[in-house]
């Protein structure tokens, strides 16, 4: 039976982590092992919508995801289209016959609206195709036009955030921004200034690309000649912090905070919300940043959510390092901590949670893992109120599994926690 729009209709979820928005597409191997984690996007699923993945969800996930989340079997139509080199994944469904399956569905939900990681052009030009709009914000949330494409194009950049940082009074590490062809002489007048200095590609995201850089290595970036890059001073610093904000048409606000755990300037984990020696200060100058840069998106036609990284110093300050102007690593497990805790009075109206990931000696089935997991008594369940939850399924050639661990308080998470790395290892 079709559906009437409304503030409840169905979601089209596209996993479309093939986006020019974040890296150059040419980087297909990047973006693929990124989309690995495109299965997690079923925990923001509900009866009638629909998940386009670019990977296979594995019945074993499958099922598990509906009966933490009470869905019907079968309630989810879900959709695999393999992305192609070179295309990002909205082409490569719009040049797909499942494309029409689309369109099916959006006559068959009337008011349906596609969901995307990232707002970029070949994401509005399916959405056109097959009849739905495009809401960052979701079920409730307004469409969004292609006057927001620049915007988010260019606070996906470094070169593109440090311009309206500035604008807005953040503190940025002192940097440069160049061509490739002059990275070698960028980087040396840098280090005559600075023992150690980062040298980052103009677009990139989770790490990728990130070098660091001393005077004893001062010729590092001579090959690369493609694109711009940034150059700034290393920060030495206690942590990587981050917040998420939404920009809706009532005004930005401030959605979630936590630290970062990093491996080399490369995301690996979060923590949140601020553990307590962090937040005094921290949260107040990351909120005021954040709610800057949301005026400045909405006054270009953005609404939908974005985020701020930052390095806390060892000096003390906060040094803004970065946006990301589309959905995170942590938006959807975010989401998904609200969806399992909202109304459990066990758990509390501000429960503490931590992505992680862990690398078992001998590789492991999605049955194992989670058996493992109940055995121990660590899978979450709503009568405890707390527990781990495998929000991706089993990783690809035996990689490392990602999990999210709920609790009431940070020390019970940091309990659960190593509970959870050592019963899958």
């Amino acid at each position: 039976m079709a559906v009437p729009p409304g503030a409840d209709a169905p979601l089209i979820i596209l996993a479309n982590f093939m986006s020019p928005v974040a890296l150059d597409l040419r980087e297909h191997t990047t973006l693929s092992r990124w989309a690995e984690q495109a299965p997690r996007e079923l925990f923001l699923a509900r009866p009638g919508d629909a998940l386009v993945s670019p990977v296979v969800l594995s019945e074993p996930f499958t099922a598990y995801v509906h009966t933490l989340l009470g869905l019907p079997h079968g309630s989810v139509d879900i959709i695999t289209v393999r992305d192609e080199p070179g295309w990002s994944t909205a082409d490569t469904v719009h040049r797909s016959p499942l494309v029409e399956r689309l369109r099916s569905h959006v006559m068959w939900y009337p008011g349906a609206r596609l969901l995307p990681i990232a707002l970029d052009a070949p994401t509005l030009a399916l959405a056109d195709a097959i009849g739905a709009a495009v809401s960052p914000l979701g079920r409730a949330g307004p469409a969004i036009g292609a006057e927001a494409l620049a915007v988010v194009s260019d606070y996906n950049t470094k070169a593109g955030f440090r311009a309206a940082a500035a604008d807005v009074g953040m503190r940025l590490p002192p940097g440069r921004v160049c061509s490739g062809g002059d990275l070698p002489g960028t980087v040396g007048r840098m280090l005559a200034r600075y023992p150690r200095v980062v040298v980052k590609p103009d677009r990139s995201a989770g790490g990728y690309g990130l070098r660091f850089v001393t005077r004893d290595d001062p010729a590092a970036g001579a090959e690369d000649s493609r694109g711009c890059w940034i150059v700034e001073e290393h920060v030495p610093h206690s942590a990587a912090v981050s917040a998420q904000f939404l920009a809706t048409f009532e005004g930005p606000r401030l959605v979630f905070d936590g630290r970062m755990d990093t491996l080399g300037g490369t995301f690996t984990g979060y923590r949140s919300p601020l553990p307590g020696d962090e937040r005094t200060g921290v949260r107040d100058e990351l909120n005021r940043w954040g709610l800057a840069l949301g005026d400045l998106l909405m006054a270009q036609g953005y609404v939908g959510p974005y985020g701020i990284d930052a390095l806390l110093g060892e000096d003390g300050r906060l040094y803004a390092t970065e946006s990301n102007v589309r959905r995170t690593a942590t938006t959807t497990p975010h989401a998904l901590v609200g969806r399992l805790t909202s109304g459990n009075g066990r758990t509390g109206p501000n429960p503490a949670w931590l992505m992680a990931t862990t690398m078992p000696a001998v590789p492991l089935t999605f049955p194992q893992a989670l058996a493992r997991l109940r055995h121990a008594s660590l899978a979450y369940e709503a009568e405890r109120g707390d527990g781990a939850v495998l929000h991706t399924d089993r990783p690809a050639d035996g990689g490392a599994w990602r999990y999210l661990v709920i609790a009431t308080g940070q020390e019970r998470l940091s309990e659960l926690a190593t509970a959870v790395d050592a019963t899958l290892r």
